[in-house]
This record gives C-alpha cells, sequence and structure tokens, in this order.
C-alpha cells in the first residue's frame, strides 16, 4: 500500500496534491454521518424495491446482471476506482473502497476515521509479533475482534466493510522496512496466518459462506519485498525471480490466501516481477488468481501503481495503453483516479471494450453483494446492532494483551535472571529509548488505539521503577551513559528497552545495517558492566537485530524480543519478566550478523545459495551462513521433552504398470492425482512438560528432504501450540500427506514427490523415513 510519501519517477517528489486531499481528513478527529452508508434504501425510496439488485433473496449472479446492464457506460467506469462516485438514481450512494485492519482498525486510507463518537480502536500487536505465537486460533480470534470493530463503525458511519489487510509477503531480507506488516519468513506460517486472520475477518458467525463480515485483501502480490534501499525503490524495482522461488516462497501464501481463506481480495504490488508491473500482468492475474486459483472476489492495484507503471517505470507509451493493460489483465479496482480518467479514451481508440470493464465491475459488485451493501439498512441485518459499546470492549483489549504475551520471545535466559520476583525487587532501573513509548509500540498501518500501556508503565505497576531514557531518540546518536549508568548501579534489577521504531524500519524505509541503532549497544554494554543484578535486555523492532555482544556478554542475563507489542506492550512485557506469563513466543525470522549486509545485496531475490558466487541463500530453509538467532528460537521458564510415539520409517508410493521411474532411476515423480490417492500418514509425539511451571509450548515438524531439485536444507511441515501444566504430558499429531509434505518444487516451479530419504526434525528428535517407489 502507498502511505504518505508515494514517490515518482524522479526520485522522492512527493504526490501532494494526491496524499493530501486523500489523508488529511484522517489526521485529526473528524465528525462524521453517524449512519452507515449503504445502497437501496427502500424505506426512502420504495421505487428502488422494483429492481433485482436490491433484492437480497435473489442470488448473487442475477442481482448483478441486473445492475450493471442498468449502467451507463460513465457510471460504469466510475465504479473502477476506490473512490466510487455512486449512481443517485439509482439509489447508490459514494462508496470508499480503501480502509485498513492489519492489526486493528486503522485510519489509514480515507475509507475509516476515529471521532468523539469512537475515538479508537482495540490496536493489537503488529503482525510480525502476533506471528510469533505460532497460534492459528489466535490468529483469527484478533481478525474476528477487528472485523467486529470494523462493523460496529461502519454502523456509525466512520468506516467501510472492504479492509486491505493482511500483508502476506515473505519477511525474505532482514533490513525490509515492512518486514513488521508480515508473519516472517516462513511460506508456511505466512499461509496459515494469512488464511486465519481473513477468516477472522470475513467469516459470518451464522454461518453464511456466501456472505461476508467484511471483505479482507491479501497484499501485495508478489514478489514484493524492497521499499527503499541505497536509491533502489519499489516504484522501479524490478524483481528477478526464478520459476522455482515463485512456486516455492512468494506464491503460497497468496495460494492460501485464495484457497484456504476465501479471501475477498488480493491486491498486486508496485514492482515488476521478471520484467513485467504485477498490475498488468495477464499471466499473474487473470491467469493464476482467477484461472488457477478461482478467486471469489475483486483484484485491486495497490495505489497509484498504474500511473507507476505508466510515469516510473514507462512500461506503457500512453496512459490510456495503462489503463487497457490493467483491465485486460484481470484487475478490477484501481486504488487511485487513473482509470476513472483514462478507461472512457482507452474505449474510445479501440484498447478495451464495454464488455471488459463490466467483468471487472461485475466482480466489484459481487464482493459489495456479498457484504450485504445493496439489502437495504444495515440496522435490520446481522451486525447491525453493533456500535461504539462494541469498540475497546474490556475483552478486546485483555485479547491484545493477551496477543503480546502469547508472541514475546525469551532469546537469552541465565539462571536466576527471569522471571523477576517483585517481592525481592526493591528497585528497578528501566532504561532505554523505547521504555517509555506510546506510539512506537503499534508499528505502521495503525490506528488510534483504546488506551496505551508503556514498558515502564508496566513495570511500575508491580515495583518501584527509577527510568532514564539513555539517548534522546532511538536513532540514540550520542548516548547519556552517566546518568543511566548512576540508577543502574543503584538498582536490584535492570530492564533495558532498545530497539526501533518507524524513523528506522517503515514503509518507503529499508534499513542499511541490522545493528541496534546509533550507541544503543555502548549503551547497553555500559550499564550491564556496573550493574549488580540481573540485566534484561528488551528489543522493541520489527526486524531482527544483531545483539551477538549482548547474546556473548555473561553480565546481561536474559533477552526478549517483544516486536511492536501494540497497545498493552508494556503490560505484557511485565507479565512476562515478572514471571505472570511463562514465554512461549517463537522467532519467525533469522536474525543475522552485521556482516550479511556487506555479503547479501538486497535485490538479489534468488532464495537458494551459489556456492559459486559464495552468495549464502535466505531464510533458515536455505541460508548456509551464520546467524546470531534462526527462525524458531525461543525459551521458556521451563522444559519440555519430546517423545515419538508413532512414525512410520517407509513410504511406499504405487506407480501404474509402465511408468518410466520401474525401468529408470527417479530422485522424483510428478505429484499427480493418481500418484497421491490415500498417501496420507501420522506422525504421534508425546509431549511432556519436564519443568515446574505450566506453559505453552510450540511443536515444530521440520523436513530435511533427499538433496534433489535444490530442496531446501530444512523446512517446516507443520506446528502446534499446547499448554502443558507442569509435569504433564500431551499427545500432538501431525497428519501428513505424502504429496503435500512430502515433495519439493522442482526448477520449473512443478511440485515433485522426492525419493530417498526425508529426515524429520522435532526439538532434538530425528527420524529417518524413506519414500520409495
Amino acid at each position: 500500500m502507498a502511505s504518505k510519501n508515494r514517490v515518482s519517477n524522479t526520485g522522492y517528489s512527493v504526490f501532494i496534491i494526491f496524499i493530501l486531499a486523500r489523508f488529511s481528513s484522517n489526521s485529526i478527529n473528524v465528525s462524521a454521518q453517524n449512519s452507515a452508508v449503504f445502497a437501496c434504501d427502500v424505506a426512502k425510496n420504495p421505487a428502488l424495491a422494483n429492481f433485482t439488485f436490491c433484492d437480497s433473496k435473489a442470488g448473487v449472479k442475477e442481482r448483478v446482471g441486473d445492475l450493471v446492464k442498468r449502467l451507463t457506460l460513465t457510471e460504469k467506469i466510475g465504479f473502477l476506482v476506490d473512490n466510487a462516485v455512486g449512481v443517485s438514481r439509482l439509489g447508490i450512494p459514494k462508496y470508499e473502497w480503501w480502509s485498513e485492519a492489519l492489526h486493528g482498525v486503522s485510519y489509514v486510507g480515507p475509507g475509516t476515521h476515529f471521532s468523539s463518537l469512537v475515538p479508537g480502536a482495540t490496536s493489537f500487536p503488529q503482525v510480525i509479533l502476533t506471528a510469533a505465537s505460532f497460534n492459528v486460533s489466535l490468529f483469527e480470534a484478533i481478525g474476528k475482534v477487528v472485523s467486529t470493530e470494523a462493523r460496529a463503525m461502519y454502523n456509525v458511519g466512520l468506516a467501510g466493510l472492504t479492509f486491505w489487510s493482511p500483508n502476506v509477503n515473505i519477511f525474505r531480507d532482514p533490513r525490509w522496512g515492512r518486514g513488521q506488516e508480515t508473519p516472517g519468513e516462513d511460506p508456511l506460517l505466512t499461509s496459515k496466518y494469512g488464511a486465519a486472520y481473513v477468516r477472522g475477518l470475513q467469516e459470518r458467525e451464522d454461518g453464511d459462506k456466501d456472505r461476508l463480515k467484511v471483505g479482507a485483501c491479501c497484499k501485495h502480490y508478489t514478489a514484493y519485498d524492497v521499499d527503499n534501499w541505497k536509491g533502489i525503490d519499489r516504484y522501479h524495482f524490478n524483481a528477478v525471480v526464478t520459476k522455482q522461488d515463485m512456486d516455492d516462497t512468494f506464491q503460497p501464501p497468496f495460494k492460501s490466501c485464495v484457497i484456504d481463506g476465501n479471501v475477498a481480495s488480493v491486491m498486486c504490488s508496485y514492482n515488476q516481477v521478471n520484467g513485467k508491473p504485477t498490475c498488468g500482468d495477464p499471466d499473474l492475474l487473470a491467469g493464476v488468481i482467477r484461472g488457477e486459483w478461482n478467486l471469489n472476489g475483486y483484484i485491486s492495484s495497490d495505489c497509484d501503481s498504474l500511473d507507476v507503471i505508466f510515469k516510473s517505470q514507462k512500461y506503457t507509451k500512453t496512459p490510456e495503453e495503462t489503463a487497457a493493460l490493467a483491465i485486460l489483465s484481470g484487475l478490477d479496482l484501481n486504488c487511485g483516479s487513473f482509470l476513472s480518467q483514462y478507461t472512457q479514451t482507452a474505449v474510445d481508440r479501440g484498447l478495451v471494450k464495454e464488455s471488459d470493464i463490466d467483468k471487472a465491475i461485475t466482480n466489484n459488485f459481487a464482493t459489495l453483494m456479498r457484504l450485504g451493501f445493496f439489502d437495504g439498512d444495515p440496522s435490520t441485518h446481522i451486525y447491525g446492532k453493533l456500535g461504539p459499546k462494541d469498540v475497546c470492549t474490556p475483552a478486546n483489549q485483555e485479547l491484545a494483551r493477551e496477543a503480546a504475551r502469547q508472541g514475546i520471545v525469551l532469546l537469552k535466559n541465565s539462571l536466576g535472571s527471569l522471571p523477576l520476583s517483585p517481592s525481592t525487587i526493591k528497585s528497578l532501573a528501566v532504561i532505554g529509548p523505547n521504555a517509555n513509548v506510546t506510539k512506537t509500540m503499534i508499528g505502521n498501518y495503525e490506528g488510534t488505539p483504546c488506551k496505551y500501556t508503556t514498558p515502564l508503565q508496566g513495570l511500575a505497576a508491580s515495583v518501584a521503577t527509577v527510568y532514564k531514557p539513555g539517548c534522546a531518540n532511538t536513532a540514540c546518536g550520542t548516548a547519556q551513559s552517566d546518568e543511566a549508568k548512576k540508577i543502574a548501579a543503584a538498582a536490584d534489577a535492570v530492564v533495558l528497552v532498545m530497539g526501533s521504531d518507524l524513523s528506522i524500519e517503515a514503509e518507503s524505509l529499508d534499513r542499511v545495517d541490522i545493528t541496534l541503532p546509533g550507541q544503543q549497544s555502548q549503551l547497553v554494554s555500559a550499564v550491564a558492566n556496573v550493574s549488580k543484578g540481573p540485566v534484561i535486555l528488551v528489543i522493541m523492532s520489527g526486524g531482527g537485530m544483531d545483539v551477538q555482544f549482548a547474546k556473548d556478554n555473561p553480565k546481561i542475563t536474559s533477552i526478549l524480543w517483544v516486536g511492536f507489542p501494540g497497545e498493552a506492550g508494556g503490560g505484557a512485557i511485565a507479565d512476562v519478566i515478572f514471571g505472570l506469563y511463562n514465554p512461549s513466543g517463537r522467532l519467525p525470522m533469522s536474525w543475522y550478523p552485521e556482516s550479511y549486509v556487506d555479503k547479501v545485496n538486497m535485490t538479489n531475490m534468488n532464495m537458494r545459495p551459489d556456492p559459486a558466487t559464495g552468495y549464502p541463500g535466505r531464510t533458515y530453509r536455505f541460508y548456509t551462513g551464520e546467524t546470531v538467532y534462526t527462525f524458531g528460537d525461543g525459551l521458556s521458564y521451563t522444559n519440555f521433552n519430546h517423545k515419538l510415539v508413532q512414525a512410520p520409517k517407509w513410504v511406499s508410493i504405487p506407480l501404474e504398470e509402465g511408468h518410466i521411474c520401474h525401468s529408470s532411476k527417479c530422485k522424483s515423480i510428478d505429484t499427480v492425482e493418481q500418484t497421491c490417492k490415500n498417501l496420507a500418514f501420522n506422525i504421534d509425539l508425546r509431549v511432556q512438560n519436564a519443568g515446574k511451571v505450566g506453559g505453552s509450548h510450540t511443536v515444530f515438524l521440520y523436513s530435511s528432504p533427499p538433496a534433489v531439485h535444490n530442496s531446501p536444507q530444512k523446512h517446516l511441515l507443520g506446528f502446534e501450540k499446547v499448554y502443558l501444566s507442569p509435569q504433564a504430558q500431551g499427545l500432538v499429531r501431525f497428519n501428513l500427506d505424502v504429496c503435500k509434505h512430502l515433495s519439493v518444487v522442482d526448477e520449473n516451479g512443478l511440485r515433485k514427490v522426492a525419493l530417498g530419504l526425508h529426515v524429520l526434525h522435532v526439538g532434538n528428535l530425528k527420524h529417518s523415513l524413506t519414500v520409495r517407489i
């Protein structure tokens, strides 16, 4: 999504008029109408009851067909853009498609506002921290709360029904400023997060599968993860991606959104992929999203991306060619005004037909039909009684705190450090530029929260605290070490809250290094050196940091990563530090040493290593270099043991007589339907909490497949989160499908079952499984 800093092809000149017009109403509290925007208001205009498109008992296809045939070409074009103008003669009001709900209802986008009626909404942790919980039911529960609050705001005229979230791009490079918005580096986790969050947003409590609570949108399609790095920006970047990496890494989350989540929309990205703009690539849009995956919804552009195709990328010669290219490629909705300006002329010049426009708006209208927009007064329908009382409820705010607790990752914990005991800690020094922050905790694509609990406030609720920021800001140009050392030396324990904020990593701002900013590291070391008790380093950030110095320093007794923990982040941090909550988060992305940024060009999209050039590859699945911490790392205040109960040692794949692999040695076979039938089996594990503290534990099942087709060195097959009381045991079952879980993507993007030895990993357990014919 474009934020407030859209740039043109001249570098960083801002589209000031567009942005001010679209965002000025969101920067302050506004007074808005106190009722929902909807079509087919039969009470005010009884004649509308005669139109089939206003008949909620008719089918969506019939209703949309009736509506489209009543529109003039000019009116149709008005429905190709996010700020749809409406048609008063048919009782259709203006509708703004662009609202955001990445981790709570947001004020980004002109479709949503806060006012004295609803001054704030529940602000959950930024997605990267929620993903660290590895709790699929939590992902969905957050979506349900967000969609309820969104519906409540819609009913009083403060929000729309279409929300352009979640972001399911892969966090491929630690420098990416938008990695915080994503579920991390793993395709499986990202896929499960995307589908679950979409279900939470969209699925209605009455079980009607044909209707939507709100409409979600998975973005940014596809291979988008460079914003602005060393002068290379997203508007000009051409992501060169192999077919193997595309289908193995970048596409699975979007596929899962559509097929498993039934998402109402997919948004194409700014960048090009292999020389073609994604919003103008018929293979990617009409071919894959609508053709292969059968999207039931609409395809939207990122904001101003058609203008980017024409002006920044100079891919087309005229704006009319650009408009035609987008529509013919399968784009249905343009965020921005490009299609409203140039589609009529494109039709006049024969570049696009009215029937092509009909296809696009049919998809848009069908989505609004499923949302109930054409069903008349929403107060008489499901969710119609929701209102301000249903926003920022105590239960919703507690879920925000619980989500932060579940995501927080304990990375280091020396004996006798955490948890701290409030009864024995008489004085706690709280130090750091992020120790008393508010807005930093909610990251980007944020809304106004219900309230904030800062880390300092959370800690001070349990023990006496003394606070010094230690730095003027997160950039920490000069550390104020003397004051910090003074309070640290006198305290029983020290909590340092360091890290980044949106001035360090954000949309349109990729990092060039991955250390703690400025002199933060010096401050941490100086404080640790004079401290007499436990020193807890808390890192608040979206991306990983090279904190090897702290990992190695015995004076720094504990390290916590807390992401951007949302409105209740301070309370959650205190809950973990004082042992009211046993940490169970696991890193959803790898943390690399600073040397990584010198060795790896951010724009190299290849996931797999290249020994010939020394390129180390990307993410835990392929990266061959050293890490500070890796995907899945995280500790608990207790210990968990795993025992394998049941798993086959071999699986035999029946092949038809005459199959080439009977007479020739094959390293893999195609995952065709007849091969894959009835080839499922279970992996059963017994998990025991061997300690004295109850807690949750994520059981990861990894596989190291045979070394064929440049397969991953290790990849995640599944994960389950379980809670176990002290000394309690539980059974965890993974149901594996040979063709789904024991397959790899080959060099041509085709999925193949790898024959030979697969090594399954769970914790320290390893189990060998041979796949044969």
